[in-house]
């Protein structure tokens, strides 16, 4: 064991601003006071010492004044003071007063209280001087038949650690703890010893295991992990024993404690890839999720089922345990229920595709009738995406799914709708089968959906589907229910000077329906009134929309009835019908046309939804062929066109996970084969056995990099210069929320260098976790140090210190040298993320914080910039792969990523290349970046600009960061948020 690995010294806070005692009045209290007085001397004597002060005066003082006494709390205090004192003198031998304390403590280890014998037990253990410990052995053995358990399970922890320290003062310990465990009773004392056992003597453990292994369901849950620690060591040192131990693995599959089943399941994974043990674990795993209260718990345990279904062949078997997992979804969490049902969809097949859209149906209907949650809507969000993405790959489902989910569609959450609205876009146009049912059930709901942009995509489907007379013929009826009384100028001008009064409104239509609730018409008829309004705002839902005014979806409705008018023609041959119906269409268009110039709107019409209407107007006064083909056929090519283009993304990325998970081995890739592994590196939990396996076929399952030597050099830190005596480097390692820091030390002197402590501070939202022990350094020696550092948040700090230390045989005072600051970024908590282009929308919509980073860059293409980009934040590229292609002298791209904190971050990539400067023109433009708030600490100015200053080799940039072109490339995302809004609205 090397000096950095010695136990740290018991740490107490101390203030800071206190005036140190004198050395005279600690030791006349020290002498002379009472209990009291001597419990607060000695608190500061122990302050003083452990912020460096040297009190060998005091020794002997509390020798002779302080260790007689029986006060629980001194004993106490005296058991951190031992512990820290220097034991030595200045040529390492031991101090002539601890003969004394020796014999204090053989007495407390035959005291007659339990408290005084379990602690002195555990102070032995930090002992690190045999010729204290070896007049106390007699004692220790003692204590093993103490009649309290607290002083027997601190026995055999003492025992263990002086055997495995200094073994020649108890040769026969693995014999002694035997013999105990074999009497003992108590759990607690038992899993001291069996642990013992494991790690001095493995074989007596696994002969004492061999005895009780039927008996094994009985232990306390703390001895049966030990017991699951045992078995699968002792199984991957000695594979043959699998057949041994897997039945008591089985058996402890059933434990009442969620930690011993957790690891049994664990273990038995890597012991055995039997279809059978898989599907035990995974049953356990499904348990543990279903039973356990702690969310965090609960995606732990998913994770690990995620993990067994990467592999292939235990997807399978995971297969018909999907039902089973879909009960988790009882969870009210939304990020349980969302690695659920994506584990679900993973794992379904044509086999079980049935049982899991019956219960995703069901699902939906209760979100449906339950109180409002704040993740009620993202659930039925979730389950919506599920059915959608089920129906796709099982076309024989979207028959079922297809009704349940156009309930929704009148629904108030926007986003629920719209993704409904999306799938049955897609199944009406990939699914010729169910454009009836879809049609007929779009006309039942039509009336009720209450958001403009779900009306105005609906409408596109009616318009563009409708195929029959009788199907147009409804449309029809719908807007005209949905308009209210034509001309609406003239009607809203008699409403508000009082001359028609609700129930004298009349309207004429060619069949005769009935009227809502709302007081609104249920479909057109030659004489029909309603019932008076309950408010003078309730208005049919278009009036509505166009009063409101948005006339966006006016422009929307003059393209559906322009389609249906055009279709109509083709399919009726009577020519009075035919100019009757598109006399009314544009009769409806004009009418909105006149009320868009009205003051009636509480927004004027804007010019171009004045030109679309015009144009309609005039296509149906003419009825062209070729405006005939534009309307009916081009506009459902382009929608084929952009379903096409996404089927081909989503097989393009599900083929690289396929490859991500079959990596090829080189052909002087090293194999590692479990008979020549040594046993030290088996303590890794991972399957040996498999993993060898598997990398001999060219199927490794890790996913490393392809240098690790060379991307941990890329981490190191210099943190003091060649010159200084102490040289100092370290290599950073981010895990999740935790900071490793390994510091290399090097003595550069020709002095021992006492008491060289690694003394560091932090700045931001980090956390010193421990305090690195002190160590001694030889001449031209070297030690490594490790301290952990804890994150808080997603925000740049900094690690700050020095090293201090004694030179051997100086009577100067402690030495120092200053290290250079450590900057922890924050690119290292951010993870490549995905979400769909309606979230990212919403989320570019509700984030307040922006920032706009302008660049120059000398490089001169669009794509190996975004390229950069993508590899200098850790974001990823929500813009397809084929909206990227090409070359048209401007790109556009939206990233995503999220932090391991769970927070956000969009950015929006506008990059244009200035054709007038040449082919050897720099990319130019900017970079918007959103996050929730500037206080999220996600992504800051200074962050994004140091991104873009790691350039590859050949390109700089300057230092405000990344791109700006005035308003052309300003109104890019616009653009692209106006074509993504349209797309139900050709």
């Amino acid at each position: 064991m090397t000096a950095a690995e010695n136990v740290c010294y018991t740490l107490i806070n101390v203030p800071m601003d206190s005036e140190p005692p004198s050395e005279i009045s600690l030791k006349n209290d020290l002498e002379k006071g009472d209990v009291k007085s001597k419990t607060e001397a000695l608190k500061k004597v122990i302050i003083m010492i452990l912020n460096g002060e040297k009190l060998p005066g005091l020794l002997m003082t509390i020798i002779r004044f302080v260790l007689p006494l029986q006060d629980h709390t001194i004993k106490k205090l005296l058991l951190v003071f031992w512990e820290i004192v220097p034991k030595t003198t200045p040529d390492g031998r031991l101090l002539h007063e601890m003969i004394l304390v020796c014999d204090a403590y053989r007495k407390d280890l035959q005291h007659p209280n339990e408290f005084i014998r379990g602690s002195t037990l555990r102070f032995l253990c930090k002992l690190k001087e045999a010729e204290l410990l070896e007049p106390l052995m007699p004692a220790i053995r003692a204590c093993l038949e103490h009649r309290h358990s607290y002083v027997r399970r601190n026995a055999v922890l003492a025992i263990y650690t002086i055997y495995r320290n200094f073994e020649h003062l108890i040769p026969d310990a693995p014999e002694l703890i035997h013999d105990f465990l074999v009497n003992e009773k108590d759990a607690s004392c038992k899993r001291n010893a069996f642990m013992m056992l494991i790690h001095a003597d493995q074989d007596r453990a696994l002969d004492y295991l061999s005895t009780c292994i039927d008996q094994v369901q009985t232990f306390g849950d703390i001895l049966q992990l030990v017991i699951v620690e045992l078995i699968y060591k002792v199984c991957h040192a000695n594979p043959s024993e699998r057949a041994r131990f897997i039945r008591c693995i089985y058996n402890l599959l059933q434990s009442s404690s969620p930690a011993v089943k957790y690891e049994a399941a664990g273990t038995l994974v890597t012991l055995s890839s039997a279809p059978t043990a898989i599907k035990a674990a995974a049953q356990c795993y499904i348990d543990l999720i279903i039973k356990e209260s702690d969310n965090n718990v609960k995606l732990i345990v998913l994770d690990r089922l995620i993990e067994l279904k990467e592999h292939p062949a235990h997807e399978r078997v995971l297969q018909d345990l999907v039902m089973d997992i879909l009960r988790v979804l009882s969870t009210p969490d939304l990020e349980v229920r969302k690695k659920t049902l994506q584990l679900a969809l993973d794992l379904v097949s044509s086999r079980n595709v049935e049982e899991l859209v019956i219960v995703l149906k069901k699902e939906v209907i209760k979100t449906n009738n339950v109180s409002e949650h704040e993740d009620t809507d993202k659930y039925r969000q979730l389950l919506v995406r599920t059915l959608h993405s089920c129906s796709v790959r099982f076309p024989d489902m979207a028959a079922n799914v297809i009704p349940v989910l156009m309930e929704f569609l009148s629904d108030s959450n926007e986003a629920a709708a719209a993704d409904v609205l999306e799938f049955v876009r897609e199944a009406i146009q990939r699914f010729d089968n169910l454009r009836m049912l879809i049609v007929e059930k779009m006309l039942e709901v039509f009336h009720a959906i209450k958001s403009v942009k779900i009306y105005r995509g609906a409408l596109w489907i009616l318009g563009e589907y409708c195929s029959t007379k009788e199907d147009i013929q409804s449309v029809m009826t719908e807007v005209r229910r949905s308009l209210g009384e034509i001309p609406i100028v003239e009607s809203e001008i008699k409403k508000e000077a009082g001359e028609l009064k609700p129930e004298e409104e009349i309207t004429v239509g060619p069949v005769q329906k009935l009227v809502t609730e709302m007081g609104t018409y249920a479909t057109q008829s030659a004489l029909s009134s309603s019932r008076p309004t309950k408010k003078e705002e309730d208005r049919p839902p278009l009036r509505g929309f166009l009063l409101d005014g948005d006339f966006f979806v006016a422009a929307s409705l003059a393209t559906t009835l322009t389609k249906i008018a055009l279709r109509y023609v083709a399919l009726v041959q009577e020519k009075k019908k035919q100019n009757s119906f598109v006399a009314e269409a544009m009769l409806l268009m004009a009418t909105i046309l006149h009320l868009g110039k009205s003051s009636l709107p509480k927004k004027p019409i804007t010019d171009d939804d004045v030109d679309r209407i015009s144009l309609c107007l005039k296509v149906l006064s003419e009825c062209s062929p070729l405006m005939n083909d534009i309307f009916n056929k081009e506009c459902r090519q382009s929608l084929s066109h952009m379903l096409s283009a996404k089927l081909e993304e989503e097989k393009l990325s599900q083929k690289k996970e396929s490859e991500k998970r079959n990596v090829t081995v080189q052909p002087d890739d090293p194999i590692s084969f479990m008979q020549l592994t040594a046993k030290n590196e088996m303590n890794c939990k991972e399957d040996q056995f498999q993993l060898s396996l598997l990398a001999a076929m060219g199927n490794t399952q890790r996913k490393e990099a392809a240098d690790p030597l060379a991307s941990k050099l890329n981490k190191v830190t210099q943190l003091t210069g060649f010159s200084d005596p102490v040289y100092a480097e370290a290599y950073v390692h981010v895990n999740q929320y935790d900071i490793v820091l390994d510091v290399l030390v090097v003595n550069q002197t020709s002095d021992t260098l006492q008491n060289c402590t690694l003394e560091l501070a932090t700045l931001g939202d980090l956390k010193l976790v421990e305090k690195p022990s002190p160590l001694t350094l030889a001449p031209h020696d070297f030690a490594n140090i490790k301290a952990n550092v804890k994150v808080a948040s997603t925000e740049n700090g900094i690690i700050f210190g020095n090293i201090v230390y004694d030179v051997s045989g100086a009577a100067s005072d402690r030495n120092c040298v200053v290290l250079s600051d450590i900057h922890i970024d924050i690119m290292d908590y951010i993870q490549p993320a995905t979400c769909t282009d309606a979230e990212f929308r919403q989320m570019w919509a509700e984030f307040e914080w922006e920032n706009k980073v302008t660049v120059n860059t000398n490089m001169i293409d669009l794509n190996d910039y975004l390229q950069h980009i993508l590899k200098s934040t850790n974001m990823k590229c929500l813009t397809p792969e084929k909206a990227l292609s090409g070359y048209c002298g401007f790109m556009a791209a939206n990233l995503y990523a999220r932090s391991i904190f769970g927070e956000d971050a969009l950015a929006n990539v506008s990059i244009e290349k200035p054709i007038h400067q040449g082919p050897d023109a720099a990319v130019t433009g900017h970079i918007r970046i959103r996050a929730k708030s500037q206080a999220s600490d996600y992504i800051r100015h200074e962050s994004i600009a140091k991104v873009c200053e790691r350039v590859e080799e050949g390109s700089h940039f300057s230092e405000s960061g990344l791109i700006h072109v005035e308003c052309k490339v300003d109104t890019l995302y616009n653009v692209i948020n106006f074509e993504a809004t349209c797309i139900l609205n050709q």
